[in-house]
């Protein structure tokens, strides 16, 4: 699925982005289950969290609907409707090229910021939530379900900057600042570029890129779904990491 020019785009830039990678077939059932988790019409597995966004938290919105109020969804390794994304064959396939053929899912998260709200993430590193290494054997994916632009704030990155070390990271002093958005100390940014992308695109990224994502200043959700896979070879320092709660080996 990858080619050569592919791998060493990736090597060199740090990510790439590989057009139309998910089916629209498939867009459209994991965007509906996510919907219909959201509005109560399915009930969600024990290990996932729901997390609305911190300006609806603290009042200073008022939500037009329950997607409205919703900034993340986290862990959906165990709904057998979102995992099927993390299952994709193309994407596996990808990964695959990628790190190696033995591979676990270590990580699921659906992106929701809506308009209204200010769902900025900033500028930050994948690999500073993770105890396993080495890095160069994690993979990170986002597709989003619609068309991202600057105005709705698509994803920003460094290019190259994943050939650095993991940085210190703090929270950002922002009004209005989601849990566990945590953003690197003293970043200028300026260099960084922006990730416009179409529905169904998929963005693979090295978990020491740097990037993050600004405001949603259009009239409509901002919504991606993402996993992160690392390879069989990985180690953790204290425990075995392929039995945790969120890990899954990939056949």
């Amino acid at each position: 699925m990858i080619s050569k020019q592919q791998l060493d785009e990736y090597e060199n830039r740090g990510f790439i982005v590989v057009p139309g990678l998910i089916p629209e077939a498939s867009l459209q059932i994991y965007e509906q289950h996510f919907i219909a988790l959201v509005s109560g019409e399915v009930e969600p597995t024990l290990q996932m969290k729901t997390m609305r966004d911190i300006m609806v938290v603290r009042g200073a919105v008022e939500p037009e609907s329950p997607l409205h109020a919703i900034n993340k969804m986290i862990n959906f390794e165990d709904d057998p409707v979102l995992y099927g994304y993390t299952l994709e064959p193309a994407l596996t396939s990808a990964i695959r090229d990628l790190v190696g053929p033995d591979i676990y899912s270590v990580s699921t998260n659906i992106f929701n910021k809506p308009p209204g709200v200010d769902g900025r993430h900033p500028l930050h590193q994948d690999l500073r939530y993770f105890r396993i290494r080495p890095a160069d054997k994690i993979v990170g994916t986002w597709t989003p379900f619609a068309d991202t632009t600057r105005e709705s704030g698509c994803l920003a990155a460094i290019p190259g900057s994943h050939k650095g070390d993991l940085l210190d990271h703090e929270e950002p002093g922002w009004e209005f600042l989601n849990a566990g958005f945590f953003g690197i100390q003293n970043i200028d940014g300026s260099d960084r570029e922006h990730l416009e992308m179409h529905r169904g695109d998929t963005l693979l990224f090295h978990p020491l890129l740097i990037h993050g994502s600004g405001r949603n200043l259009s009239d409509d959700f901002r919504r991606a779904i993402s996993s992160h896979y690392a390879s069989a070879e990985c180690e953790s320092p204290n425990r075995n990491w392929r039995v945790g709660k969120q890990a899954r080996h990939i056949p």
